[in-house]
């Protein structure tokens, strides 16, 4: 029997990355509400086929950017990355913006990272916004759990490719450029039992301060986003046990997760240097009333 608390039916993926075509319900990645205003041009978003990154990746196509997203797993992902192409697409016409592509990749590595970067500037000339947004979630119930293996790859993928991504597209970028990196809520409150998650996000928030103060003479902005629980695919695959999947978003004020197109619109925001010019170094959180000390 459901408990009252009970948000989501029960459900569990047994591997990483997750796969959103199979949550149930979808997470919502479109506000039919939402009113464009014609604020970007050249988009990189990585981890950009499900989740936070598929929302952020159709606003940004939605205000005339030109979009291009990874994915974790050729023939693995492909079924989220062609829908997250079909939604770009839909937007894209509606801006006038060029069409969108996906991008299979690896993020472990800065070789890697620079392939991806290589081939979009190939593709289109130059890169304008970065969100770095990949990343991978383990729970664990005790650091003994955690593995050499486990730890590496959280980082490789949550930190290191944020770093690497940003050495290689800052070289193709102007002034008036913009660097999102996604970080979370964890990076504040910590979590007992996603340790390496959450110190990865952490790090993510210093790296963003840090970055800021570096690219402040280029005219250049970085800044964060932390999340709250967001109803996305990383929650489901061999994250979060099913008991807390059914819950998720009840420990907040709001008393329930938020959906991805609730986040999206705070990347367009600090993507958008006629929004946010005096915005660097900087974290937004969309959280459900989560009180962080920033």
């Amino acid at each position: 029997m459901a408990s009252e608390d009970q948000k989501f039916p029960p459900q569990t993926q047994k591997t990483q990355p997750g796969k959103q075509y199979l949550m149930h319900p979808l997470p919502i990645s479109v506000n039919p509400i939402y009113k464009p205003s014609d604020k970007l041009l050249v988009a990189l978003v990585t981890g950009g086929d499900s989740g936070i990154g598929r929302a952020v990746c159709y606003y940004f196509a939605l205000e005339g950017a030109t979009v291009a997203f990874t994915y974790d797993v050729k023939g693995v992902e492909d079924r989220d990355a062609e829908d997250a192409l079909t939604l770009i697409r839909k937007a894209a016409k509606e801006s006038n913006a060029s069409e969108p592509i996906a991008i299979p990749a690896d993020l472990q590595g800065e070789e890697k990272c620079k392939e991806v970067v290589d081939k979009v500037v190939s593709h289109f000339g130059g890169i304008d916004v970065l969100v770095n947004n990949a990343g991978v979630a383990y729970y664990n119930e005790n650091i003994e759990d955690v593995t050499e293996q486990q730890l590496r790859k959280t980082f490789e993928i949550n930190i290191f490719a944020y770093f690497f991504l940003a050495k290689h597209a800052v070289k193709h970028m102007k002034e008036g450029s913009s660097i999102i990196n996604t970080a979370s809520v964890q990076a504040y409150k910590g979590e007992a039992n996603r340790v390496d998650y959450s110190a990865s996000k952490g790090a993510i928030v210093t790296f963003t301060r840090s970055l800021s103060l570096q690219f402040i003479k280029r005219g250049i902005r970085v800044n964060g986003v932390a999340p709250g629980p967001i109803w996305t695919p990383i929650q489901v695959a061999n994250s979060l046990p099913v008991e807390k999947i059914v819950t998720l978003g009840s420990e907040t004020p709001m008393d329930r997760a938020g959906q991805p197109f609730e986040v999206a619109p705070s990347y367009v925001f600090l993507a958008s240097n006629e929004c946010s010019s005096y915005f660097t170094g900087q974290v937004l959180h969309p959280n459900g009333g989560v009180i962080v000390n920033v």
